[in-house]
């Protein structure tokens, strides 16, 4: 994109209220947040020098301006970092691109030593490695091979998830937190293009730039073989492969959901036969 940061900062504005920011309300309004003489106003800048800012005409924003902008636009830290990485890029020694594939150490780690449904996934959400319980997890999905195309694109996601909309808002702005630092990534312009133009509850999520990395945070599932799920997800950086995360998903030991964990561990060491009933229906769904 020619002007990254301005797109932020218009998507960003659009979703604060004057009564959000503290500015008194004046009838009908020609923007659905604020305007940019207000986040002028309140980030204690000139409105000639936001504007310019905004249409990319200004590069060399300073700290105390990018707080104060952070601040009126009510940004998050997350929302607030991703802020300076757009107004100062670090420079580009290399070419910004994740490696595709994983460390057999590390695909051996998974399968052997993690007794609990583990992923990795790279900078656009591609699977690119997963141990028998995570193929297991997702069997009712067409294809397990990219996270975002699944929850948007396999209608069987509705009837995975406990909370859709949830999930759905959370993968897109976890989306543009981990591929934001490989933007020039082939792989990751094709992503998003290709869910833009098939899923508009993808294009309208994207448009409002929400930026959050993918943490510690609770799942709820519905498998069709082995009923409801609540997982705790742990997600965890690749130090040697840039872009690469690990998400290994644990059950309160003694709960429902840890023995569903167990019975699908057994189901995933039986003949294949059993992922055909993950995608007719049969099950506990």
């Amino acid at each position: 994109m020619d002007n990254e940061l301005g797109e932020f900062l218009r998507a960003r504005r659009d979703l604060v209220s004057p009564r959000q920011a503290g500015l008194p309300g004046d009838g009908e309004r020609r923007v659905p947040g604020l305007r940019r003489e207000e986040v002028a106003l309140l980030a204690g800048v000139s409105t000639d020098y936001y504007i310019r800012l905004e249409q990319g005409r200004e590069r060399h924003p300073s700290d105390q301006v990018l707080d104060a902008i952070a601040r009126a636009l009510r940004l998050d830290e997350d929302g607030a970092t991703h802020l300076f990485r757009l107004a100062m890029p670090a420079p580009q020694v290399a070419t910004r691109v994740s490696p595709p594939t994983v460390d057999p150490e590390l695909r051996t780690l998974m399968e052997h030593f993690i007794h609990a449904p583990a992923t990795v996934l790279g900078p656009a959400l591609d699977v690119l490695a997963a141990n028998s319980l995570s193929t297991a997890l997702y069997a009712g999905f067409a294809r397990f091979d990219n996270l975002a195309r699944m929850v948007f694109l396999d209608p069987a996601a509705v009837e995975f998830y406990l909370d859709w909309d949830s999930v759905a808002r959370s993968t897109v702005a976890s989306l543009r937190a981990a591929s934001a630092p490989f933007h020039d990534d082939p792989r990751v312009s094709e992503v998003v293009g290709e869910l833009t133009v098939r899923s508009p509850a993808f294009a309208s999520y994207w448009a409002r730039h929400e930026v959050r990395p993918r943490r510690a945070e609770r799942k709820r599932f519905r498998h069709p073989l082995v009923g409801e799920l609540e997982v705790h997800a742990q997600a965890l950086s690749v130090t040697n492969a840039p872009g690469q995360q690990l998400f290994v998903y644990s059950a309160e030991p003694g709960s429902p959901s840890a023995d569903g964990l167990t019975l699908l561990g057994r189901l995933s060491a039986e003949p294949a036969e059993w992922h055909t009933e993950t995608r007719t229906g049969k099950g506990n769904s």
